[in-house]
């Protein structure tokens, strides 16, 4: 046979074959289509499909032939070797850190808003995914993730060098999970970043992603305490170490009055109760009204919800602390208040900050009460439009 024949082989009413000898030979199928095939004997005759003419010449249908006769001479079957390779080369191709960070995207952010997951997928895509990829996850090491993080850093993107390490981390963490991965990688890599500036409590801030964000605390699936405490931090914002430690006895009508032993600057803090805040403790009335906090430990009622259960609950929605915290939703709050024109003494009351001397702070209480319950009616109901998917824009308020 030579490459002339090969080319000028017309097809027949049936197919049939061209011998090159040594049992490779040429089919030609009455469609047209021409392929490569082996015929051995191990024990029983079996035949070997190497692949189509014209993407593999004689040439290289000729070596292909070359090495399954050599595995037929040592006794190895050509197409169980042919199957094997192919599964090994599907398994590698799936412990790829690429695979693996795909997978992981589908399974584990779900519950994520879809921003947020979008935000993760590209930054895989554009910092990681060029450089490792390709590589067996169980294969690679410290330095090599520290060289992808030192590229960020060298663009001037710190806090995304710090975002992009907690994505592999947890690409690492869900490899180990599943066996393909022995470790988190991640774990030596502690202080080999400078730290980002400014970024004590991450908050989101644009209108958008606070709307996905609430989105995503509304679909929370887990204990409905948390779902509720998650929401009610958006809708108050106070510190989460007061929240937390809400008792059904500081209550009354739609007041929730914090006593000065729990509050930062020692002073008793009046929180006005919006609609949306009074509809979710009415929520929780028939879980923990008859206990004394609104938010028990699921291990000891006696004691308040965990400092770490907002903070975790927002890592399960794809949240991590460098973009989202629960003491965030203050500087959230406050954020977009002041945007939306309210006057500063009444945000910073609102936050429990200090305001004045103690006069002042004084008519504060007893003038700004109701000023502060319009602003905080008016806030819950302007997140509620951002969680609904509306484009709000910020209308200044009156002042006075």
């Amino acid at each position: 046979m030579n490459d002339t024949a090969v080319k000028n082989a017309k097809p027949k009413d049936k197919e049939y074959k061209l011998s090159d000898g040594g049992g490779l030979y040429l089919l030609v199928k009455p469609n047209g289509s021409k392929l490569w095939r082996y015929k051995y004997k191990l024990p029983k005759e079996k035949v070997l499909a190497i692949g189509s003419y014209p993407e593999i010449s004689l040439k290289d249908a000729r070596l292909l032939h070359e090495e399954a006769r050599a595995l037929w001479a040592r006794g190895v079957d050509p197409s169980q070797h042919k199957q094997a390779t192919k599964g090994a080369k599907r398994a590698e191709s799936a412990n790829t850190f690429q695979a693996i960070a795909t997978e992981w995207l589908v399974k584990f952010t779900a519950d994520q808003a879809p921003e947020h997951t979008d935000r993760q997928k590209r930054r895989l895509e554009r910092h990681v995914f060029p450089w490792i990829g390709g590589r067996i996850i169980g294969e690679i090491e410290p330095p090599d993730i520290l060289a992808v993080l030192r590229r960020i850093e060298a663009a001037g993107t710190l806090e995304t060098a710090h975002r992009v390490k907690t994505i592999i981390g947890q690409v690492f963490r869900y490899a180990v999970a599943t066996g393909r991965a022995v470790r988190d990688q991640t774990a030596d890599l502690k202080g080999a970043l400078p730290p980002a500036k400014g970024n004590h409590f991450a908050a989101i801030t644009d209108p958008k992603e606070i709307g996905a964000l609430l989105r995503a605390m509304a679909g929370y699936r887990g204990a409905i305490e948390t779902r509720i405490a998650l929401q009610l931090s958006a809708y108050l914002f106070t510190r989460p170490g007061e929240l937390r430690q809400m008792e059904w006895a500081e209550i009354e009508g739609d007041v929730w009055t914090i006593p000065a032993e729990k509050m930062k600057a020692g002073r008793v803090h009046v929180v006005p109760l919006c609609k949306q805040a009074l509809a979710l403790l009415e929520e929780m009335r028939p879980l923990t009204g008859k206990r004394r906090y609104v938010f028990p430990s699921r291990t000891d009622t006696k004691k308040p919800m965990s400092a770490n259960t907002v903070r975790s609950a927002l890592v399960r929605l794809g949240y991590e602390s460098d973009t989202m915290t629960a003491h965030g939703f203050r500087a959230l709050a406050s954020t977009r208040l002041y945007e939306m024109g309210f006057h500063s003494e009444l945000i910073e009351r609102q936050l429990a900050h200090t305001v004045g001397n103690e006069v002042r702070r004084a008519y504060d209480r007893s003038q700004h009460l109701d000023q502060r319950t319009a602003m905080m009616q008016q806030w819950a109901d302007y997140l509620d439009s951002l969680r609904d998917g509306a484009q709000v824009i910020p209308i200044r308020r009156a002042t006075s």
